[in-house]
This record gives structure tokens, sequence and C-alpha cells, in this order.
């Protein structure tokens, strides 16, 4: 049952056009080709990087942060209290007006009193500014070293001037080493993120960042299964260039360095549209859609890597959306909070307020902290 398992799952019409088998796609003297055997790499990859991102936070970051004076909200600990303890960890941090009221009878506190212990506990439990310091440089330098990476590796390539030739001669084109090493730091980075999704700061775009680096993840292996590496190579530069600005103005921003990072946010917003919502679609999702059928019909990989295309697409309109909101809230009126983030610093001193709305502040952030860009 296995081997009949492993013959479906490897069928070459699955993967391969017509009249292309994998025989064809052998090593020879001249031609060296990927492998699937060789996704196994994308893990030590993943724990290389996240080794080096513990070094990076802790001996470049951190460092950063203390001279840039970026320095965590002083915080009021709660009052230990076992029942409200329990209640906060097993039935909910933010409890409605009856719930407090039954809390009350059971801790013989006032209303007043549970509502700010609620507020304080989850206070302690929301990651400081330096974590999300740390968190954004580190990202902000892989994306600046991939993108400039993938600068020197394709600069010279002829498919990057003409998307024709992503397709001359496909599948049997053979794997340069600068192409190896790109596809690998980026899905063992894409690994490594969604490895530290529980760790990170979290968002309230929390499941739209899990299904963006598992479609990622998943498109980056497909295409290094059937051979589409050049237009691989091609998507993910085309995605890491924003993403320097949208990393680096949120360190500039965590630094209270506020013009500067709406400026950059500005400069940001406009590269996003451009490369996300205009090449993206109309660049390289026509050149996997039309280009490849005027040399061979469609098979179940033609579709499949397309369909992954517009997943990825339909994640680019909706962070757009966002990102457009912030532009437009940044411009025409005062902004504050995060809408993405649900590391709010919430102000105890008028707890009343509590029970009548949700506190927007975040100690350090602003609209360049709400978009993704993955």
């Amino acid at each position: 049952m296995l081997q009949t398992v492993q013959e479906w799952l490897w069928w070459e019409r699955l993967w391969l056009p017509v009249n292309v088998s994998w025989s064809d796609l052998e090593d020879t003297e001249n031609r060296v080709y990927a492998k699937a055997s060789q996704l196994y790499h994308i893990f030590p990859f993943a724990l290389g990087l996240l080794l080096l991102r513990y070094l990076f936070e802790r001996f470049v970051a951190a460092p950063l942060a203390d001279a840039w004076g970026v320095r965590d909200k002083a915080r009021v600990p709660a009052e230990p209290h076992p029942v409200l303890e329990e209640y906060y960890c097993t039935r909910t941090r933010l409890p409605s007006q009856t719930e407090v009221l039954s809390l009350c009878k059971k801790s013989s506190w006032s209303e007043r009193k549970i509502q700010l212990w609620f507020r304080r506990r989850r206070n302690q439990d929301r990651p400081g500014l330096r974590k999300r310091f740390c968190e954004a440089s580190w990202r902000c330098a892989f994306y600046f070293c991939a993108f400039f990476g993938g600068v020197v590796a394709l600069y010279d390539k002829p498919w990057v001037y003409d998307l024709r030739e992503v397709w001359a001669g496909f599948p049997k084109q053979s794997l340069l080493p600068s192409q190896y090493w790109y596809y690998y730091s980026e899905m063992g980075f894409y690994l490594s993120l969604l490895l530290s999704l529980t760790f990170d700061v979290k968002r309230k775009d929390f499941n739209e960042q899990v299904i963006h680096h598992i479609a990622t993840l998943t498109l980056l292996s497909f295409s290094w299964i059937s051979n589409y590496i050049r237009i691989g190579t091609l998507v993910m530069a085309v995605h890491d260039s924003a993403d320097i600005l949208l990393e680096g103005a949120k360190v500039i921003n965590y630094a209270k360095w506020n013009k500067a990072a709406n400026i950059i946010f500005v400069v940001f917003t406009a590269l996003f549209m451009l490369t996300r919502l205009v090449i993206f679609p109309f660049w390289l999702i026509h050149c996997t859609w039309v280009y490849p059928l005027e040399l061979y019909p469609p098979f179940f990989g033609y579709y499949f890597f397309n369909i992954m295309l517009v997943v990825l697409q339909g994640l680019h309109i909706y962070w757009a959306v966002l990102i457009s909101r912030m532009l437009f809230k940044s411009l025409f009126s005062t902004l504050e909070g995060d809408d993405r983030s649900d590391a709010e610093e919430e102000d105890d001193s008028d707890p009343s307020k509590e029970m009548k709305h949700k506190p927007r502040h975040i100690n350090g952030s602003g609209p360049r902290g709400r978009a993704t860009g993955h």
C-alpha cells in the first residue's frame, strides 16, 4: 500500500508536463537539477536561522535598542489571587460584566478592583516594546540581506528582463548554486517564522500569517520539485523589496523617530501597491498563467502553482486594504494603536473605562506597525 501511495504521489503527470519524465531530470556532466530529496535541507536552514536570530537579537538588536533609548513601559504587576488567576488562565482574559459580578462574590473584591486586576494581568502577558523592536530588527536585517542577495543572483539573468525566458527549455533548466542558496535561505526563514509564531508578538491577523507562511512554503517546495525555480526567485525578490521598508519603518518608529518612520511608511505603501497589486498579478501571475500554455498543455502542477499564487494575491489584497486605511488615518487624522497588534498597553489608572471600550494606545507603535510585508 505504501508503495502504491508513493507511486501516486510521484506520478509524473502531477509534477511535470506531458512527454517529460523524472529520468529527463537526472544529473549529467553539464546539468544539475533540483531534487525533492533536497527539501530536507530546509530544516537545518530553519534551525540555523533561529540560532542566528537569537544571537542577532541579543548581541545586535538589544544593544541597538539601548543606544536608541527603546525601553519597556513600567508595569504594575497584578496582585496574586488564586481564584482570579485560575479564571484568567482557564476561562477568559476579558470577563464580561456578568462574569465580573460573579467573581465579586467568589473573591469578596469590588467590581472596580477585579477590573483593575484583569487589566494588570493582561499587561503582564503583553510583549514589551523592546521585544517588538528586536523582532522587527531581525526581520529587517534578513529581508535586506535576502533582497540584495537575490539582486546579485538575478541581475545578469535574461529572464529578469524578458519573462518568456523563464520558460526557455522548461523543465530541463539546470540548477545554479545561487538559486540553491537563495531558495533554501528563504524557505528556512519562513519555516523559522512558522515555528516561532507562538513565541513572537501575536497579531490580530495571526491566522492570515499562518496561511501565508504555509502557502509560501508549499509554493516554494512545489516550485523546487517541478523546477519552477526561475519564476520562484522572481516571486521572492518582488516580495522582499517592500518587506525591508516595512520592518525598517517599525524599527525607526519604536525608536520614536516619528517623522522618518512616517516617510518610510509612505514609501513602503507605494512600493507595496506597486509590487503586490501590479507587478505580482499582471507580470508574474500572467507569466505563469499564459506563457507556459505556448509550450505545453496544462497539467496538475500548472493549475496547482497558479492557485497558490492566487491565494497569495488574496492575502496581498487583504493587507493592502489595511495599509490603505492606516495611510489615510495617518495623513488625515490622529492615529494611535495598531490594527494588527494584540499588544495594546492598557492604562490601569481608570478601570471604569474597561467595560466601555478598549484603549487603543500602543507604546511606541503607529501606522507602520500594522501591515505585514510577507
